[in-house]
């Protein structure tokens, strides 16, 4: 009898071992993904106040970490950006598009319209 217990706690070991590998492979061969945006704001105060403030815990509760949020853009060569320049960081193209799917980005998209011409795409970065 406690052989039989032994042998089912070393596959069952066995296979969660297996599991969380198998799941970490995957992570790893998937890059990450950032979602850039060039938006020509033609309201600030609405765009920052009915916009941007509400989708930040958007981007953070979809996985999102902000790198660049529309700093100021200096021109290396040709003229800089005139629109506000936003990248966000994603594990992987996945989750990206999870958050930017979402019905609550869907329905927030729809005010920022109103308040800036956005300009947007996905791109996978490089692999580690």
């Amino acid at each position: 009898m406690k052989t039989y217990q032994a042998v089912t706690l070393a596959v069952i070991t066995g296979f969660g071992l297996g599991a969380a590998a198998v799941e970490g492979l995957r992570a790893q061969a998937q890059p990450p993904a950032y979602y850039v945006a060039m938006n020509q704001v033609n309201d600030r105060d609405h765009y920052l106040n009915d916009f941007a403030s509400k989708m930040t815990p958007l981007i953070i509760s979809g996985g999102g970490q902000f790198i660049v949020r529309g700093g100021q853009a200096k021109a290396l060569e040709g003229e800089p950006p005139k629109s506000r320049i936003v990248i966000i960081h994603f594990d992987n193209m996945d989750k990206l598009m999870a958050w930017y799917k979402s019905p609550k980005v869907a329905d927030l998209q729809k005010i920022g319209d109103k308040y800036a011409t956005i300009n947007s795409f996905a791109v996978e970065g490089a692999a580690k």
